[in-house]
């Protein structure tokens, strides 16, 4: 093959990372930031979809999916009234894979893979007395990553950061190195925290949505207050990839009264 000048290859790269966009429509909070996505999507999604199973056939294989109690079926019922909220962001959603799984375990967490693939511990709601509604800002808050591209935009930022150009150029088929790429894109995606920005759009767009579906964004608010308060003894995963602090207790009430008169 006939090797592409470096200038056109230049050309494409600042053509490419200049094309950036925000993944979601803005919604009444007005999330609008653009965002880097030099990953693709299907490809992500697909590898998402193969870690997800390997997840959930090894939980049944140890009897941890929880299908019948009563936890697992009212996580199940707010998850439902959910998902036909997304489109308001993003009228795709409607073609995502969305699906949850409850698993036993004590773990204070939750969290969502690229596509819509969602697992909540059965812990978060059972040692915290979630209500309803608070189950309902921890399922938005993961859809809203979802919807959002997280998982794309930090494996995007990583391998842009780790590798340059070098990256971007296997991304766009112009050279060696995409079975790498993908299997690296594929643990970042799984393994680094988002950023505080991520999170506090995650936050604000998950108001909106159970807002939607009929649910109190106050809730949000004593979520958060009581995964602070266990946060000194829990050691829990979602406390120290999502950081509980005054400031998004604070990013959420002030958002909470743009959403809160859709709740019928």
């Amino acid at each position: 093959m006939k090797k592409m000048p470096h200038y056109i290859l230049l050309l494409l790269i600042t053509a490419f990372l200049t094309a950036c966009a925000s993944s979601t429509q803005s919604g009444l909070t007005g999330i609008n930031r653009s965002q880097l996505q030099i990953v693709s999507a299907e490809e992500l999604n697909t590898n998402a979809k193969t870690r997800y199973l390997g997840l959930i056939n090894s939980a049944k294989s140890e009897g941890a999916i929880d299908n019948n109690s009563r936890t697992a079926k009212r996580v199940n019922t707010i998850f439902k009234r959910l998902v036909p909220h997304t489109t308001i962001f993003r009228p795709d959603a409607q073609l995502f894979e969305w699906e949850i799984h409850v698993i036993k375990s004590n773990e204070l967490n939750a969290f969502a893979m690229p596509g819509g693939k969602m697992v909540v511990y059965s812990g978060i709601v059972d040692r915290l007395t979630l209500s309803d509604d608070e189950i309902a800002a921890i399922v938005g808050h993961e859809m809203a990553h979802v919807l959002r591209e997280h998982s794309r935009e930090k494996v995007s930022q990583e391998l842009l950061k780790s590798s340059g150009i070098s990256i971007v150029s296997a991304v766009l088929g112009l050279g060696s190195g995409g079975d790498s790429l993908l299997q690296q894109a594929g643990d970042v995606a799984f393994s680094l925290p988002f950023s505080r920005t991520m999170e506090s759009e995650a936050d604000t767009i998950g108001l909106e949505l159970m807002a939607l579906a009929g649910y109190d964004p106050n809730a949000a608010v004593t979520l958060w207050q009581k995964m602070a308060k266990a946060s000194g003894n829990t050691g829990s995963s979602l406390l120290s990839t999502h950081p509980s602090s005054p400031e998004r207790i604070a990013n959420i009430q002030s958002q909470i009264p743009k959403v809160a008169h859709l709740k019928k």
